[in-house]
């Protein structure tokens, strides 16, 4: 087992402030992504309330992760870590938080359809909900890939490429509810679209931060093989 990578941090020092923080905000994340994916499938069912619950946990978890992005930073600047470690943890904090960000920015989208009272044409809202439950497994891999960095790098590349092809099937989707809207023009009013444009994109964006991470967890692997 690797001595050198971030994730044996993780292992061996479990009892860590600065570490257990950064194991609960991975934990948050993921929730935020799982929560934007039932909204998504309670808007496909047409039952507005559950999807209103969802995104009000999702903003919730959103508000705990930003604090726990802080709490994070504030034991890092401590030096309980050696300089590297600090950074690299840093660095994956940083995309995790910027993975929630994009996810909350979807979550306003489709409160905004919510208050709106808006019905989402099938042509789209399914292909959204694709997207979505895409990005959960996409966000799982990002996860299985850090906790497998500082125990098998090979294997934690090899979980890293399977966040790329997630991402490629949402940025597939992404193009996709674009063409859509282009062939039923009648069924998007002007102000309907630029929401249902903004949502498609915050998907998108965190699949693109997913992939982002993954690359960032190919360069400490490949440190370590």
């Amino acid at each position: 087992m690797s001595k050198k990578s971030l994730l044996s941090w993780f292992e061996k020092r479990r009892r860590s402030i600065t570490l257990n923080l950064a194991q609960s905000l991975i934990t948050k994340v993921i929730e935020t992504v799982t929560e934007l994916e039932k909204a998504l499938q309670s808007l496909s069912q047409g039952i507005a309330k559950e999807a209103e619950k969802n995104i009000q946990r999702l903003f919730l978890t959103e508000v705990e992760i930003d604090n726990l992005r802080r709490s994070v930073f504030a034991e890092l600047t401590k030096g309980t870590l050696p300089i590297k470690y600090r950074e690299d943890l840093k660095a994956i904090i940083s995309r995790l938080d910027r993975l929630a960000d994009f996810v909350k920015d979807a979550a306003r989208s489709i409160k905004i359809i919510l208050e709106a009272n808006y019905n989402v044409p099938h042509e789209f809202i399914d292909i959204f909900y694709r997207m979505a439950k895409t990005l959960v497994v996409c966000t799982n891999f990002v996860r299985k890939s850090i906790e497998t960095l500082g125990v098998d790098p090979s294997q934690a590349i090899q979980l890293a490429d399977k966040v790329d092809e997630s991402e490629n099937q949402i940025d597939n989707d992404h193009l996709r509810i674009k063409i859509s809207f282009l062939k039923n023009p009648e069924k998007v009013a002007a102000p309907t679209f630029l929401v249902l444009y903004d949502l498609a994109d915050a998907i998108e964006h965190a699949a693109d931060m997913c992939a982002d991470t993954a690359d960032f967890i190919r360069v400490l692997a490949a440190g370590e093989t």
